[in-house]
């Protein structure tokens, strides 16, 4: 039978629906509608970083209106637009449910940076990475939640590796017109502007909105032509500078943030700071009250009660400090508005009220300022509470009113596209025995399904799915990792024109146990640690039988001289040392390559200097690829490792000298995979499975895959302390 052709109508609504889910930012955790962007065009879709919205400028609007004549294509499109109006329009959502009063009034997630996509990189790292995945959980729990952030003009910076194997940094200009953001209007059509004081300049900032699914997240801009140049810069990069642009940045984030929601009639229940560098909006709110005639005590107990804040690093370094001075010159403007001196303003950020000389800190800014305050996992918990007893002088340490909320991944956000395939086809596939268990509990939402214990307790069940099955997507998503890695290598060789590197072809090898190292290169992250065992190292990785290989990728700061130093002493390995071919590093670190290293490697390696890594997700993103942890009992992995489920570096404690912990942990290592790592790997049965191995990535996907996700971190913030009072 011969297909109607669409009407001119019907093409001009399914281009505006189309134009509208790329800008939402809800394609990034669906297959379906990533694969519909993609066919459009597979060499945009890989060049483009993944983008919608830039695809979208590359297809002529002709071409994507011949395109939808197409009946298979077209089915493919309103399939997914389909879902994508189900989702923004489910009214029985968790939020609503339990936590409905927050619709009215949202929880207002301030954060110096969310990462979302590598289409649009405004994060430096983990913080970001943790707020943007705390944003999807919160649209797919149907949450009230809005999101402040800084837009970067110019995001982080990318990486190139110089002559010298030294790292070096160039920045792009994001072009707003081709990323996945919304202009915020007034009601005349207008950019809406707000204005904040800063110094001795009125700083004018527009918004940009994100659409996350069914949440938005707001980016104020000050890169405004009527600002001075050194303030439209504040908006150019994340964390560059110095401390004044630093103080400055934070002044536009926190007080700024709070007077762009008012302007958006935003009556925010809760205030929640992702770290310290947001804490300036307390002032914003106690002067509020202060205006509306309470004292400045009065407004300071207020604002208490609306504030909750989640502390995110032990290392000192980590929390804003900034000089008396340097707070006296930044307020000028500002504290004109308020009736109470300066030396009582930064008495909120010390310690010690009284001391003049003491700096004020961010974090005792936060700390003081909210009714509730949480480290990110429970030895995180422990050095924090630690860390801030001078606070509290006269509480016991145990007592410290710091909490803690175990971080967690958003799950199909970074599942990569074949697992996406593997889980849903294993609950939707009419063969399965358990797919009519699995629609009767969730209905048609293989998603929902996907994020339950009861589905990945199934995972104990060779019925379920297979040894075999298991350990050929292991080598499918190898094999894809290393393709990936083999072309990331050759374009980085040719455009340093480098000419001493290996076959690209060849390098690496897909039967060899693949170990993965990604993170930002701060030196207690101790990126090098294994290759304190040189020699030891060389001998496993040359083992004919049992063949090992390590893949690194991170960035260390423009200013750590140190972290460059490990970056440039691990490429030096992989080119000149007898690990050349079987130790490779990956430049420009972004969430692309995380998700290609989570899903190919076999092993994720992470040695902190305990108990500096507050939390760490990069692990969390491996288990549901069937890749194992190899750690030190750290941060999260301190709660997640049962013996079974992966792999420990030492035990439940730490030496006090720092080069003695070194030296510990590096003995452990090599101990662990040379006794347990590499056997297991290799023991195989007659039909070269390792039984073993797989019974172990059974483990970790039934007892962290839906532990560790930030669905239960969200649900678990709503309960203890966004509807807390």
């Amino acid at each position: 039978m011969t297909r109607t052709p669409l009407t001119v109508a019907e093409l001009d609504e399914l281009v505006a629906e189309l134009q509208k889910l790329s800008r939402n930012l809800w394609w990034c955790w669906d297959q379906q509608a990533q694969d519909l962007f993609q066919e459009l065009s597979p060499r945009a879709w890989q060049n483009l970083y993944h983008n919608p919205v830039a695809v979208l400028h590359e297809v002529s609007n002709y071409e994507l209106r011949v395109h939808l004549q197409d009946a298979d294509f077209e089915r493919h499109v309103r399939a997914v637009l389909r879902d994508f109006r189900t989702y923004l329009n489910e009214k029985n959502t968790w939020g609503r449910q339990h936590a409905p009063q927050l619709l009215e009034h949202p929880v207002a997630y301030f954060s110096a940076e969310f990462g979302f996509h590598e289409s649009l990189p405004i994060s430096a790292g983990g913080l970001g990475i943790l707020a943007g995945d705390h944003a999807k959980s919160a649209s797919d729990l149907g949450l009230g939640f809005v999101g402040v952030s800084l837009f970067y003009h110019e995001g982080y910076f990318q990486q190139a590796i110089d002559a010298n194997n030294w790292q070096t940094e160039y920045y792009s200009f994001i072009d707003p017109q081709t990323v996945p953001l919304e202009p915020v209007l007034n009601t005349n059509g207008q950019p809406l502007i707000g204005e904040v004081d800063i110094g001795m300049d009125r700083v004018r900032f527009r918004a940009w909105r994100i659409n996350v699914g069914r949440v938005a997240v707001y980016l104020l801009d000050a890169n405004l032509p009527e600002n001075p140049q050194h303030a439209r810069e504040l908006t150019s990069r994340v964390y560059a500078g110095d401390g004044t642009t630093r103080i400055m940045q934070e002044i536009l984030l926190g007080i700024g943030g709070v007077r762009l929601l008012r302007q958006l009639g935003i009556q925010p229940s809760v205030f929640h700071m992702n770290e310290g560098h947001a804490a300036f909006l307390t002032l914003e709110l106690i002067r509020e009250k202060m205006a509306a005639g309470k004292t400045f005590p009065e407004a300071s107990t207020q604002t208490k009660d609306e504030c909750i804040f989640t502390t995110h690093t032990p290392v000192e370094a980590g929390h804003d400090r900034f000089s008396p001075e340097l707070m006296d010159y930044a307020f000028q403007r500002y504290r004109a508005q308020w009736s109470v001196p300066l030396p009582d303003i930064l008495a909120l950020g010390r310690v010690e009220p009284k001391n003049a000389q003491e700096l004020f800190c961010m974090t005792v800014l936060a700390l003081k300022v909210s009714r509730a305050a949480n480290a990110v996992s429970e030895l995180h918990g422990q050095t924090s509470r630690q860390m801030w007893q001078s606070l509290y002088p006269d509480t016991p340490v145990e007592k410290v009113p710091i909490g803690h909320i175990t971080n967690g991944i958003h799950l199909l956000g970074w599942m990569k596209g074949p697992v996406r395939h593997f889980w849903r086809e294993k609950l939707t596939d009419g063969h399965n025995g358990q797919t009519a268990v699995f629609r009767e509990q969730f209905g048609e939402y293989w998603t929902a399904a996907v994020h339950s214990h009861e589905f990945w307790k199934r995972m104990a069940n060779p019925e379920f799915v297979s040894d075999e099955e298991l350990w050929a997507l292991r080598y499918h998503l190898r094999r894809e990792m290393i393709e990936f890695v083999r072309r990331r290598l050759l374009i980085q060789s040719q455009r340093a024109a480098q000419s001493d590197y290996i076959h690209f072809d060849h390098l690496l090898n897909p039967d060899a146990l693949t170990i993965g190292f990604a993170r930002r290169f701060a030196t207690y992250k101790r990126a090098s640690l294994i290759f304190q065992q040189f020699y030891n190292i060389v001998n496993l990785a040359h083992d004919p039988q049992r063949p090992v290989q390590f893949i690194f990728a991170g960035k260390a700061h423009p200013r750590d001289d140190e972290g460059k130093r490990l970056i440039q002493q691990i490429i030096h390995l992989s080119k000149y040392s007898e690990l050349a071919g079987r130790l490779v590093f990956i430049e420009n670190y972004d969430v692309h390559v995380a998700r290609q290293m989570v899903s190919g490697c076999d092993v994720w390696l992470n040695n902190p200097r305990r108990p500096l890594e507050a939390s760490g997700t990069s692990g969390m993103k491996a288990s549901c690829h069937g890749c194992l942890n190899l750690s030190i009992l750290d941060g999260w992995w301190r709660e997640g490792y049962d013996g079974t489920n992966g792999f420990a570096i030492g035990g439940d404690s730490q030496p006090d000298n720092i080069e003695e912990q070194d030296r510990v942990d590096s003995a452990n290592l090599y101990k662990v995979l040379t006794e347990q790592v590499v056997p297991m790997f290799f023991d195989r049965c007659e039909k070269g499975i390792p039984r073993k191995w797989i019974q172990s990535i059974r483990r970790a996907m039934v007892t962290l895959v839906p532990q560790f996700t930030t669905d239960r971190t969200v649900r678990e913030y709503t309960e203890k302390y966004y509807l807390a009072k």
